[in-house]
């Protein structure tokens, strides 16, 4: 049953106004482009656009929406233009309204840590993905107004409907609240969290959305068919950003995301329209990503070269240097296959950016001393163009040609060209330093690195140094117990 009705809207609306023109601390709106978001901004919007003269330029407004460079291409195309037309039409009503966009920093982004870094695909127990892509933008926003202004006020669509959990958290920070609907922000100091329709439910939210236009010329009614163009039943939410539940085991987002055994969502699009098929392979990829049985993938050592067992096996760590350059094969296959047969919207879309690319290169190179450097030549053969960053220089006198040579002497044996590869990169780089200082350091951890054979060797090891660790206590009790009894 619907709650809410004119008059509530109304009365609320003059309560955004009346806070809005309480102070001078400048307010930062959540937007992800979903119902939530939605029907927040429009709220904003009618309480602004009802003031006159200097009270409705009183402060600003900031309205931030950030994408992970790997939401849904349908979604990110919905949300950019929306983005778009929010600008124009603030400037327009002469609201002071200023639409961002905010990306994740090219060294966190996705596929620089996935495919460059070789981290595993997020999963719970290593869940590395949110902070990066999507808390640390918008935090690094949010910082960015309070050393400006000395304080801000963060908008949100957060309601208490959405989950158990969410409305719990909700009353605990409502109980500690400085002002009338203003609480404290309990992840960022001197900013404070205002949530307009905290107690609206999905029936409200839908109920105001379908009966006020939007105001900067966004289709609602679009939005409601996106919502249920995602669900098979047309019934689950959008979910664009972390603190929003998902509907059941079904996610709409990162298209990418791992988090969930299948992206139903994404298929059911793809079932619902027959016009966006051509995100098959996207959810192809996805699901070869998401296979999380992936110990044959990864590296049987931790980043750092140590060795960590559980239940008397090791915890694999990072991609090996063949799947992460499978990946990024398989990525820029993807992105080919969608530009020719996606719509014209979304002509020339890239799956990974140049910048991206260039970290990725950076990382294998410089971090990982892989001078086969094979990248540049992968982009240009799928792509068909030359790389843009082709001609930067990390550093390395050596290329192909010298890993070949390398290749051949070290046999099939993986470590050992890892061992030789990075040795003689490091050396080479330390070269041209007046002061080698730490240089010893780093070449002995580059050996104690590849220090087993292989996975078996370090099993071997690590058993026996957990034995000796036995018996070292065993014998040190034993001597604890002889000295109490004499």
């Amino acid at each position: 049953m619907v709650t809410i009705n004119q008059d509530i809207i109304n009365d609320l609306i003059q309560r955004i106004r009346n806070l809005y023109l309480a102070d001078h601390i400048p307010w930062v709106v959540g937007y992800s482009g979903g119902k939530d978001s939605t029907a927040t901004l429009q709220l904003v919007w009618q309480a602004l656009q009802g003031l006159q003269g200097d009270d409705r330029q009183h402060k600003p407004v900031h309205v931030i929406s950030t994408d992970t460079l790997v939401e849904s291409p349908v979604v990110a195309n919905w949300v950019n233009r929306s983005l778009e037309k929010i600008s124009i039409a603030a400037c327009k009503s002469q609201i002071p309204i200023q639409a961002h966009r905010l990306t994740p920093k090219v060294n966190d982004t996705y596929w620089v840590n996935l495919i460059g870094r070789g981290y595993p695909a997020p999963r719970h127990q290593f869940r590395w993905c949110t902070v990066r892509l999507k808390i640390t933008p918008s935090n690094d926003f949010i910082k960015n107004v309070v050393a400006s202004n000395g304080e801000a006020i963060v908008v949100l669509g957060t309601r208490k409907a959405e989950s158990a959990a969410r409305a719990t958290t909700m009353k605990y920070y409502e109980q500690k609240r400085i002002r009338e609907w203003l609480s404290p922000n309990g992840s960022l100091s001197n900013s404070y969290v205002f949530s307009p329709i905290e107690d609206w439910s999905n029936d409200d939210v839908w109920f105001y959305l379908m009966q006020t236009p939007n105001p900067w010329g966004h289709s609602n009614k679009e939005l409601l068919n996106l919502y249920q163009g995602a669900s098979a039943d047309g019934e689950c939410p959008l979910v664009l950003d972390t603190s929003t539940p998902s509907c059941g085991n079904s996610r709409f987002g990162c298209w990418v995301c791992t988090m969930v055994d299948e992206d139903k969502s994404m298929q059911a699009m793809i079932l619902n329209d027959e016009s966006k098929t051509w995100m098959m392979p996207l959810l192809e990829l996805r699901n070869e990503i998401g296979n999380l049985d992936d110990r044959d993938r990864r590296d049987f050592r931790r980043f750092n070269g140590r060795i960590m067992m559980f239940k008397e096996r090791t915890v694999h760590g990072p991609y090996k240097k063949e799947w992460r350059e499978y990946w990024l094969r398989r990525l820029l296959e993807a992105e080919k296959t969608i530009n020719e047969i996606a719509p014209p919207e979304y002509a020339g879309m890239r799956l990974i950016t140049d910048e991206e690319l260039r970290e990725i290169r950076r990382i294998w190179l410089f971090d990982k001393h892989e001078f086969d450097d094979v990248l540049p030549a992968m982009v240009e053969s799928i792509r068909g163009e030359t790389f843009k960053y082709k001609e930067d220089f990390f550093g390395s006198i050596f290329g192909p040609m010298e890993w070949e040579i390398l290749q051949e002497i070290c046999g099939n044996d993986p470590i050992y060209l890892e061992l030789q590869s990075s040795l003689l990169d490091t050396e080479q780089h330390a070269v041209a330093f007046a002061l080698r200082r730490g240089i010893l350091d780093e070449l002995e951890a580059l050996i104690r690195r590849c220090y087993y054979h292989n996975e078996e060797d370090a099993i071997e090891f690590s058993n026996q140094l957990s034995e000796r660790k036995r018996n070292l206590e065993k014998g040190l009790k034993e001597r604890l117990l002889e000295g109490v009894e004499n």
